[in-house]
């Protein structure tokens, strides 16, 4: 039950259309996919956060190689939180050294995905049981994301036909667009349909005031990271107050502390841990379970590939029906070809597979290799 070998391949698929956001642009999608294996021969799978910037996955690979790697050697693999612990302290000191806790805590989540994704097979079970769940909780509610800043409404439309049924598209963009967009997808979905936005951090605390008044007529769900992550509590609950739209972030605060701190000041109707960027799924359970206490609806973050997807969907899974659990409208193989996600009615059911329920085919994969 001790850690025998880490690996990890690094993906980049090329796409037709890039993704855009208010602060850069995808022109392709990479993917850090690392595997854990035990001396026994048991092993677990696990993503790591790199869609930005360029050439991420790459250097994420060789903190994983060079740093992480060597650390988890000889390592008990039966309990994933305590192992995420001690390697959060074995490179505190480096990660600050070095100025990079993101992609140190990045690394991280990934392995502990993998430690949970192994320690769920060895049970036999699939993980949203093996983290707590119950039967009625195999059913994730999800919406489609990342539509925009074009073609939001046909996008929309597309997905309504596909079995979504809520949308999220982005804004932070000309103000008139933003409306625009808007008005076009309320007018292509009905007055009824569930439709968020994400601003990704695009305002000030002083302009986000406005253009979320501008949005408020067309009742957005929520509005997503309208202003930077590390804003003040108190930027937040002062644009929370003045505007009374809905508010969700967390894909981009990283410890517990500042997650419960958050939650505590009680700007945030949905909060969005991203199970690749912090924690893995042991700190992200967590936020989850103090979301509960705070009557904060959790919905985690998720566009990557699908190897994290999957572990976003058991994690949602495990905590019941409630919240909602973000799937990428984009064109991404690194997705599709390891998670395909089929909604029926808004709702996806995950099965009793072991563990995550997916096994990457390196092979089909091989094509979008990248070297390290």
């Amino acid at each position: 039950m001790r850690v025998g070998r880490v690996e990890s391949w690094v993906f980049q698929a090329p796409v037709e259309k890039p993704v855009r956001t208010s602060f850069g642009v995808m022109a392709d999608r990479p993917a850090l996919f690392l595997r854990v294996s035990a001396i026994d021969g048991a092993w677990g799978w696990g993503e790591v956060f790199c869609n930005f910037p360029p050439g991420g996955a790459e250097h994420r690979a060789r903190l994983l190689e060079r740093v992480v790697a060597p650390l988890l050697q000889g390592v008990r693999t039966d309990t994933p939180a305590l192992v995420h612990e001690r390697l959060e302290a074995q490179v505190r000191t480096l990660a600050i050294q070095c100025g990079e806790p993101g992609p140190f805590a990045q690394v991280l989540a990934g392995i502990d995905q993998a430690l949970w994704d192994m320690a769920a097979r060895r049970a036999g079970m699939p993980l949203w049981k093996f983290l707590g769940g119950s039967d009625a909780g195999a059913r994730v509610r999800v919406y489609a994301s990342g539509l925009g800043p074009s073609g939001v409404a046909e996008t929309a439309v597309q997905k309504r036909d596909e079995g979504y049924r809520a949308f999220k598209f982005k804004v932070g963009f000309d103000a008139k667009r933003d409306q625009s967009n808007f008005s076009e997808i309320r007018e292509a979905l009905g007055d009824d349909a569930v439709i968020m936005v994400d601003a990704n951090q695009a305002w000030s605390p002083q302009e986000a005031v406005d253009r979320i008044r501008e949005l408020a007529r067309f009742h957005p769900l929520w509005v997503e990271e309208p202003i930077a992550a590390d804003e003040p509590p108190g930027a937040w609950r002062e644009l929370a107050k003045g505007t009374g739209v809905p508010l969700a972030a967390g894909e981009n605060l990283r410890g517990l502390d500042l997650f419960g701190d958050a939650l505590a000041s009680g700007h945030l109707a949905f909060v969005q841990p991203d199970v690749a960027k912090w924690g893995g799924l042991s700190g992200c359970l967590q936020v989850a379970k103090i979301a509960r206490r705070y009557g904060v609806s959790f919905c985690p973050h998720w566009l990557g590939g699908g190897v994290g997807l999957a572990a976003s969907l058991h994690l949602r899974a495990a905590m019941g029906p409630d919240g909602y659990a973000e799937v990428d409208a984009n064109p991404n193989p690194l997705r599709e070809e390891v998670c395909p996600v089929v909604p029926e009615e808004g709702w996806v059911t995950l099965g009793e597979r072991p563990g995550l329920g997916v096994e990457p085919d390196l092979g089909r994969l091989e094509r979008f290799r990248a070297p390290i």
